[in-house]
């Protein structure tokens, strides 16, 4: 298979985060780090993205590359494989849960676009009480990686299935070409397809053995009536 460029593709990321960070709301500022690793990708720079899942609605953050510290995020890129997030002017309405996704826009892999599985941020009034002693209710949703999917597919409610999903496909993929500068639209359709390929692979992991069985089930049904 090759990707867009007429390149062999065999595209696979890996993205990793800090599970948990526990901050003190005087500590004003907070850097979130992501790593990321490459097998087989295209020697372009990939795009990288944060979002954000608090107590309300799950949001994308820097679509307008949040590169002044005076704007609430900023990201900087301390590493080839690494992109961080400042939250600046810290409160305690910042704690939640911060996905980074990584995204090589010419693959065509699943693979080439993965999310890491977010950081819980809690800002606390006072550091004297552990985290385990803290309950915090924006934490619960994902708890597995049913909940992350269901976060991510918040965020993309333009795929109600794999049929739709290819539509919406091809639409953004028109849309790209009749607007290659716009950033926002890009950096939307990119998460999409990555909440679209979790999605597909976690249903595809669950649905399969069900298939297997309803086919033993129907085969053997079909041949009881058969039979004389």
């Amino acid at each position: 298979e090759t990707n867009l460029l007429g390149v062999a593709d065999d595209c696979t990321v890996s993205v990793s985060q800090l599970p948990e960070l526990e901050v003190d709301y005087r500590q004003k500022v907070v850097t979130l780090t992501c790593s990321f690793s490459t097998v087989g990708c295209p020697a372009e720079k990939p795009t990288r993205l944060w979002f954000r899942y608090g107590t309300h609605k799950p949001e994308n953050l820097c679509s307008n590359g949040c590169s002044s510290e005076t704007d609430k995020y900023t990201l900087k890129y301390p590493a080839q494989n690494q992109v961080s997030l400042t939250v600046n002017r810290l409160t305690f309405n910042d704690s939640a849960i911060y996905i980074c996704g990584i995204a090589f826009r010419s693959s065509k892999q699943p693979r080439a676009k993965q999310t890491g599985g977010g950081t819980v941020l809690v800002v606390r009034a006072n550091m004297q009480f552990g985290l385990k002693n803290y309950s915090n209710p924006i934490s619960q949703p994902l708890q597995t990686e049913s909940g992350l999917l269901r976060v991510l597919y918040s965020l993309c409610p333009d795929f109600t299935g794999k049929e739709r999903s290819l539509r919406v496909k091809k639409v953004n993929e028109k849309d790209q070409r009749n607007f290659p500068g716009d950033t926002k639209r890009s950096a939307r359709r990119i998460f999409q397809e990555i909440a679209q390929e979790l999605y597909n692979k976690r249903h595809a992991e669950r649905s399969q053995p069900t298939e297997k069985d309803n086919t033993y089930e129907n085969r053997t049904a079909l041949s009881n009536y058969e039979r004389p």
